[in-house]
């Protein structure tokens, strides 16, 4: 992490709060933390302490009731449906402990999926593709579908999706929950390479051992951050 360089993502007292009939939850109270270039950043706390619900809110699937989210500089805490999509699409990429592929496409085609909504050419989504799948070790399963490769391979499909739009930050959540360990561990490797490469990360996990690879490691409780300790 660059000291002097200017946050690439920042909280600003984020609160989250959900109606549950006639009870209110308040499920982020004051969230404040910033996210800088190159930070690896691990997202630990007990269950229903505000992992998920942070979650949603950095990938722009929710929006804060209060408080500010800046990410590249811009406030999107108020950005419309349509607003948030784009800022998704080109700032944002995600890898999900259920990989989220769509079967019926090759590999090539689910890694391209997010250029489509870029204007990108044909020609140039495929050649980004292939480079990424190459990078993530799948050079030789280009036109395989997700139900002809293992588990960690289906992974790095995922995290080649997640790289092909060189978003500012990747977001992952128990990236290595669906996997058995010797997977695991090569995913977390490739996370630790992309993380040497320069590239910004957040990962929500249970696990000591993965949140031990991050450089840095936030702890939530009932909605607040009860810790955040660069490691």
């Amino acid at each position: 992490m660059n000291a002097v360089a200017d946050p690439i993502l920042q909280f600003q007292n984020v609160e989250k709060t959900y109606q549950m009939g006639a009870v209110k939850v308040l499920a982020l109270r004051g969230v404040t933390f910033d996210v800088f270039p190159g930070d690896y950043i691990s997202i630990m706390g007990p269950s229903g302490c505000g992992k998920s619900t942070l979650l949603n809110v950095l990938g722009c699937l929710d929006r804060p009731t209060a408080g500010d989210y800046l990410l590249g500089g811009e406030n999107v805490s108020g950005m419309d449906d349509d607003a948030l999509s784009a800022v998704r699409g080109s700032r944002l990429g995600f890898v999900f402990q259920s990989y989220n592929l769509i079967q019926q496409l090759t590999v090539l085609e689910n890694i391209e999926i997010p250029l489509y909504y870029q204007g990108i050419s044909e020609e140039e989504s495929r050649e980004r593709a292939r480079q990424l799948a190459m990078r993530v070790g799948l050079a030789d399963r280009l036109e395989h579908k997700p139900f002809e490769l293992s588990g960690g391979q289906q992974q790095r499909v995922a995290i080649a999706r997640a790289l092909v739009n060189d978003p500012l930050l990747i977001l992952a959540d128990e990236p290595t929950g669906n996997l058995d360990s010797v997977s695991g561990l090569e995913i977390l490797r490739l996370f630790d390479e992309l993380n040497r490469q320069g590239k910004a990360l957040i990962m929500v996990t249970h696990d000591n051992s993965v949140s031990n690879r991050s450089s840095r490691s936030i702890r939530l409780r009932d909605g607040n951050i009860e810790s955040d300790v660069r490691q």
